[in-house]
């Protein structure tokens, strides 16, 4: 499969000054006031998850796209549970299916809350990538798969259900992997993974160090400090991953504490939680940055364009 070589066709400091005035806040509070009608959670399989799916659908609709479910089911807590019933969300730009560039978030929450740092932040993110490339008129070389993924939280079924459905074809066909979970942390940081795993030993197949090194770009043309995340297994590029597909992504933090370190270089409260309120009933849009949300969601506009408009290297 030869690999893509990203080309920034966009300037790093106009992406982020075009997210400073983006509403990717907006879609945070309808993700919130869809828990709040709905038992005050978005989990699969739920009429949150539904509501928020339609939220979804309609944005993209509205944008000019024609999103798609891809429908799954799984058991809740393992093989004894009962089955749950979920889909993810699907929606194509125009460009070369073969190289083919996967951007998704996952779209449900915990049972214990709104989720709106996890993940209503990643699906804002999303979202507003999607939109704005339509709007700023790019047209891609290569094809963009925007996804919105269900199950996550169950234990990453929904982006486990997509790669397991690929044909060997499409598999070689998808080009890279970018994924959004939590980037909108209260307490949180610029983090990038590790795609060559020089820091933390766990490296992405070939070509997951060309992402890492572009977020960084991003970043360090915006004077803007970021720091490496470890692939741990822990969301949804784990199957994109295991199948050899080149993966990266953006984190602002969970239930690590931030470290002194961390406090000098990103503000925000040393020994305290990068997001207090991880996995619980009061992940609500108080729980957010709005500001480092504007800051990550410029930096997977501006790789997901790199990608889009990438030639093979």
């Amino acid at each position: 499969m030869p690999q893509l070589a990203p080309v920034s066709t966009v300037d790093a400091r106009t992406v982020l000054a075009a997210f400073k005035s983006r509403d990717m806040v907006g879609h945070m509070q309808a993700l919130q006031r869809v828990a709040d009608a709905n038992g005050g959670n978005r989990a699969s399989g739920t009429s949150g998850y539904e509501e928020s799916a339609r939220y979804v659908e309609e944005q993209l609709r509205a944008a000019g796209y024609a999103p798609v479910r891809q429908a799954f089911t799984f058991k809740e807590d393992g093989r004894r549970g009962k089955t749950v019933e979920s889909f993810n969300i699907l929606a194509d730009t125009g460009g070369d299916a073969g190289h083919t560039v996967v951007v998704g978030a996952h779209l449900d929450s915990v049972q214990e809350g709104p989720g709106i740092d996890d993940n209503g932040s990643g699906v804002a993110a999303v979202l507003e990538t999607a939109r704005w490339m339509k709007e700023a008129g790019i047209t891609p070389v290569n094809r963009v798969r925007f996804a919105f993924w269900g199950g996550e939280e169950d234990g990453l079924y929904g982006s486990q259900h997509y790669v397991d459905e690929l044909s060997q074809a499409e598999l070689s066909q998808t080009a890279v992997n970018l994924n959004v979970d939590m980037v909108a942390s209260p307490n949180g940081v610029r983090s990038v993974h590790d795609g060559d795993g020089t820091d933390f030993g766990h490296a992405g197949p070939a070509g997951s160090k060309a992402i890492e090194d572009l977020f960084f770009r991003y970043f360090e043309e915006n004077a803007l400090p970021a720091e490496t995340t470890p692939f741990d297994g822990g969301s949804d590029y784990d199957a994109f991953l295991s199948a050899g597909i080149p993966g990266g992504g953006l984190f602002t933090g969970d239930e690590k504490k931030k470290t002194q370190a961390q406090a000098q270089t990103y503000g925000g409260v040393a020994g305290k939680d990068l997001d207090p309120c991880y996995h619980e009933a009061c992940d609500t849009i108080a729980n957010t940055n709005p500001e480092l949300l504007q800051e990550m969601s410029g930096a997977l506009a501006y790789a997901t364009v790199a990608y889009a408009m990438a030639k093979t290297g």
